[in-house]
């Protein structure tokens, strides 16, 4: 039996914890994954899992080879990628992102990725808040932070800037912005997850903190905008997602030169060692796609 895929299997299944889960996400029976598990113990001489009718956990054994598994596996991928075609590559790929940067960015570039590689498949699950890459089988998290869970390692692919937009018609029964003080003032849209009621803002070396009045919140930004778009106020949204408003004249930038905090968009993954070719490409191929279609 093929080790490197045994391997595979029981790298998945200490993360999983889940003979049944494995397969699933492997897309085999179980009856495979406990044969690619024996396979497994029977190279080693020695058990590696325990098995009870609620989780599987690594034996003591297990642990201390696991590490030495991912890193021989580590080894074999890298010289199979790089004998194979990178047209060749094929499996799956389960990705976390928020449902605002999908719609307004990702899914073309996905829909890019996988043109390249037909033999690819994708499955995009949108959350806005954090997710447990290994309990959820997740491979791939795109996030925009500030900075990213330590627990995770991953790469920059992009820059994530805000603006404070409004729509015209809302701005034209208000008092006029002329400072960030003003803001105070006005009707606020904000982001439950970032700068709820307060807002800051620089301008070269000045430094402003806005405490926002905010009777509209929201867990989603697309959600945000299109309160927006209808005048309820003024919102921080990001640059991938209002700058196509503002292009068409539908919102107005207020504060030009008053800059929210950058932050980078991020694709992370399990602090483990073994990284798919396909995940390993797939991150290549955004930092890529992202530097040649810049929204800003």
């Amino acid at each position: 039996m093929d080790r490197i895929k045994a391997a595979q299997v029981f790298i998945d299944v200490t993360r999983s914890g889940s003979f049944t889960a494995t397969a699933d996400r492997l897309e085999m029976s179980r009856p495979m994954v406990t044969r690619y598990v024996e396979t497994m113990e029977n190279w080693f001489g020695a058990r590696l899992l325990h098995r009870t009718t609620r989780k599987v956990t690594l034996t003591t054994i297990g642990e201390e080879c696991l590490e030495d598994v991912e890193q021989w596996l580590s080894v074999a991928d890298k010289l199979v990628s790089n004998i194979k075609s990178s047209k060749e590559l094929s499996g799956s790929i389960k990705i976390a992102t928020s449902m605002s940067f999908a719609h307004s960015q990702f899914m073309a570039a996905i829909c890019s990725f996988m043109s390249l590689h037909p033999k690819v498949k994708i499955d995009v699950n949108l959350q806005d808040t954090a997710i447990d890459l290994i309990g959820s089988q997740i491979d791939l998290a795109i996030r925009i932070a500030s900075a990213p869970d330590p627990s995770l390692i991953g790469k920059p692919i992009a820059v994530c800037r805000s603006i404070i937009v409004a729509n015209r018609a809302y701005l034209a029964t208000k008092p006029t912005i002329f400072t960030p003080d003003d803001l105070s003032s006005h009707e606020c849209l904000s982001y439950v997850n970032f700068e709820r009621h307060i807002w800051h803002l620089k301008r070269e070396n000045e430094h402003k903190s806005i405490h926002v009045n905010c009777r509209l919140t929201a867990n989603e930004a697309t959600a945000l905008l299109e309160a927006t778009l209808c005048g309820a106020g003024l919102s921080m949204q990001p640059t991938y997602m209002a700058n196509e408003a503002v292009k068409k004249g539908d919102l107005e930038q207020v504060l030009p030169d008053w800059k929210a905090n950058d932050m980078n968009i991020y694709a992370l993954y399990s602090s483990r060692k073994f990284l798919p070719p396909t995940v390993r490409a797939l991150v290549d191929f955004l930092s890529e796609y992202f530097k040649q279609h810049p929204w800003d």
